[in-house]
């Protein structure tokens, strides 16, 4: 994930990081730790040692969610947000019969989702979006929640629908009309359209 998140006015929020930049002191200490003996003082001291980086990485992932859930509440009159289910989005892909060989399954292509799915937890956006929720709470506002289904591929200017639609992670071009656009920015204003949406009809 290279943006943490993006607005349909084009801002982006890079994404962190946290657990990615500090994984290789974390995987030194866990290391380091499995070989200790069980029950020795040195044990003991490393496990802390471990148990504070993870507690470092979850404080800067906490402090860094508030800041950004605060300057959307403050800036935005309606966030607006996909209902994405997080379990589903980093769940290990099932094994799929191979074609070529009847009665056997093809290699484990588990790892192809490692990077992603590392990479998606690592955002946490399930914990930021209840911190969004509550603070929004606070200020008089909901936010809104709304179907992801085909938002990256729907044409925000002519409502084209098509997979096509998304050339690569980050451009977006209609192969209808030909609106070209960053394919987050796109994809942020067809959420925005249907929260807004979704905000009318709960008001008739």
């Amino acid at each position: 994930m290279a943006n943490f998140l993006t607005t349909s006015d084009g801002h982006f929020v890079d994404n962190p990081r946290y657990a990615r930049v500090g994984v290789d002191r974390l995987s030194a200490a866990q290391q380091v730790l499995v070989r200790k003996q069980r029950g020795s003082n040195n044990r003991l001291g490393l496990r802390e040692t471990v148990a504070n980086r993870h507690r470092k990485v979850a404080n800067q992932r906490r402090d860094f969610y508030h800041k950004v859930a605060r300057r959307l509440v403050k800036e935005y009159d309606v966030p607006v947000v996909e209902d994405l289910r997080v379990a589903n989005m980093s769940r290990r892909a099932k094994a799929k019969p191979d074609p070529e060989n009847p009665g056997q399954l093809p290699p484990n292509v588990a790892s192809a989702k490692i990077g992603p799915n590392r990479s998606f937890n690592d955002s946490g956006w399930a914990q930021f979006r209840s911190i969004l929720e509550a603070k929004a709470e606070d200020a008089g506002r909901t936010v809104m929640s709304v179907n992801p289904r085909h938002t990256s591929q729907t044409c925000h200017e002519c409502g084209h629908v098509d997979a096509g639609n998304r050339v690569s992670q980050a451009r977006f071009l209609c192969r209808r009309c030909g609106h070209e656009a960053h394919a987050d920015v796109n994809a942020a204003r067809n959420i925005l359209g249907a929260g807004l949406a979704l905000l009318v009809a709960q008001a008739t």
